[in-house]
């Protein structure tokens, strides 16, 4: 009989921290299986999302080389073809072979200079886009003919423009 039970706001508040953790995990769970099916959906819509920049580039060299190697073109002739396309190929594996490890060490460069790529595009198409109004947007208040002392306004009728002769 001696036993001692928790005091009461003791029990109450072990039983709420409980709670709390549950609510946390089931809440943290639900935004996980949410947030994978929209990838799944995004991936369905859009197809696979690209990949890394170093990624990117090392499918750009196998296309590249796949598609060197498989060029026959006449202008080897017919005696040298067999010949010139083994030097493609052979020429293809060495810049494939010199890549790739720069690649594979260095991924973040590429993810970097991929950036920075985006931002001169950026700070470009801002530049043009900045030029471009300058040249096609008007300022009505200024008119370049109006500052010609020798315009004769005439009596304003149409556009034409009188012209003194004399």
């Amino acid at each position: 009989m001696s036993e001692e039970l928790p005091p009461f706001d003791a029990a109450r508040e072990e039983a709420a921290d409980e709670v709390r953790a549950t609510d946390a995990d089931a809440w943290a769970t639900a935004c996980a299986e949410d947030l994978e099916a929209e990838k799944a959906r995004r991936r369905t819509e859009y197809g696979p999302p690209p990949g890394s920049a170093a990624e990117e580039l090392k499918k750009l060299v196998d296309a590249v080389a796949d598609k060197l190697s498989g060029i026959q073109s006449p202008l080897f002739g017919a005696v040298a073809g067999p010949a010139a396309e083994q030097v493609v190929r052979q020429v293809v594996q060495q810049a494939k072979a010199a890549v790739e490890p720069v690649i594979e060490r260095n991924p973040d460069v590429f993810d970097h200079l991929a950036a920075a790529g985006n931002e001169l595009l950026a700070a470009y198409r801002s530049a043009v886009e900045a030029q471009e109004r300058r040249w096609t947007g008007r300022d009505d208040r200024i008119d370049p003919r109006d500052l010609d002392e020798r315009h004769d306004r005439g009596d304003d009728t149409g556009p034409g423009e009188h012209i003194d002769l004399d």
